[in-house]
């Protein structure tokens, strides 16, 4: 991919009419009684980018081919403005949905030029007007100079720019991609992102973007949608799910975290890094309480808890600490700034940050 002032210029982005779609209690099951998805109700509404966040095997690709008319749900709808496109009484063909797809490994035709790539879904067009669409296309996305190259000579990003733009060629009311970053290489990723959103941005399709990176689904979605065991657990804007997670899972989900098993007195627990808050619970109540890596503030001299250093990797702006905390049987991890621990200082203290501290009833962690 080219990351220099030669890069050339990009022609603004045909704008598509943004639908709405959405999905009511989809569920899946495959031959031999797999469950995949369990009832899950969701929509992207027009224009928005929606992330679908979760780790392997929640359901995040079966959804999106459920959505492209690829896989068949087993019950509940899929509607695009309203219309039924999937359910009990109608199934449209993937061609017939104006949904674009970008699948994970890009599916480029390795015998076909990359003008021909773009050109092949623009079955209903003629010859010239589909090459015409697909050179905008290629300059969409700043690669017609390569429109007679083939695929192999090109770097993983700009393999990823023609799956783009032969999904945006027919102008899709919305657009599907399956991890579309998760074959490049880390040094590309944050610049590849970032030209597709404003590619996304600019062709004003709805756009649904499956990961399992949370940072990721925060970058690029203007909602994002926590999926576990096929099951919706939380929907939002990524602070509403990073500062209020339902679940230990959701919360895990979005940040490193130590957690501390206590039980509720006159609205308080007690761990072994300190006493936290917990609001509204019953005295007695089993909690798990759960710390992010940076929930704590450190000093060599003074603190709420005393904690020996058990290692620290220079990481630039923080440092990583293993540290050992009476009461705790594995090590407690924090994120300290650099400096404010002398180098070679073994015992520290610690005190709490308490807006980095998460408390759960017990019984809720499956949520």
């Amino acid at each position: 991919m080219t990351l220099n002032n030669s890069t050339p210029a990009r022609s603004s982005v045909g704008v598509s009419f943004a639908a709405r779609l959405a999905f009511e209690d989809i569920k899946h099951r495959f031959p031999g009684g797999v469950e995949t998805l369990r009832g899950v109700s969701l929509a992207a509404e027009p224009g928005e980018v929606l992330c679908l966040l979760g780790p392997s095997g929640s359901g995040k690709t079966t959804l999106l081919r459920i959505a492209a008319g690829i896989e068949p749900q087993s019950s509940g709808r899929v509607l695009l403005n309203d219309r039924e496109i999937a359910g009990p009484n109608v199934f449209l063909a993937p061609e017939e949905r104006s949904i674009g797809l970008v699948f994970q490994d890009f599916a480029l035709f390795p015998h076909l030029s990359i003008l021909e790539n773009v050109r092949f879904g623009l079955t209903k067009l003629s010859k010239e007007d589909g090459r015409r669409e697909a050179m905008t296309a290629l300059s969409r996305v700043g690669l017609e100079r390569y429109a007679d190259s083939y695929p192999h000579v090109l770097s993983g990003g700009e393999q990823q720019r023609v799956a783009l733009a032969r999904a945006l060629a027919p102008r899709p009311t919305v657009l599907l991609l399956d991890e579309p970053f998760s074959g490049l290489d880390s040094r590309l990723k944050d610049t590849v992102r970032a030209e597709t959103l404003q590619i996304l941005r600019q062709s004003k399709a709805t756009a649904i973007v499956v990961t399992h990176d949370a940072e990721e689904a925060m970058r690029l979605g203007d909602r994002i949608a926590l999926l576990k065991s096929g099951r919706l657990v939380q929907s939002g804007r990524a602070e509403e799910l990073y500062l209020n997670p339902v679940s230990l899972f959701a919360a895990g989900f979005f940040s490193e975290l130590n957690v501390f098993d206590a039980h509720v007195f006159d609205g308080r627990a007690d761990t072994p890094v300190g006493r936290v808050d917990a609001p509204g619970l019953a005295n007695g109540s089993a909690v798990t309480v759960a710390v992010r890596m940076s929930g704590f503030e450190a000093s060599p001299t003074a603190g709420e808890i005393q904690a020996r250093v058990l290692s620290r990797h220079y990481l630039g702006v923080v440092e990583l600490f293993d540290l050992a905390i009476s009461g705790v049987e594995t090590p407690v991890r924090a994120r300290i700034r650099c400096g404010l621990i002398p180098t070679g200082l073994r015992d520290i203290w610690i005190t709490l940050r308490r807006s980095d501290v998460l408390v759960f009833e017990t019984e809720r962690e499956s949520a």
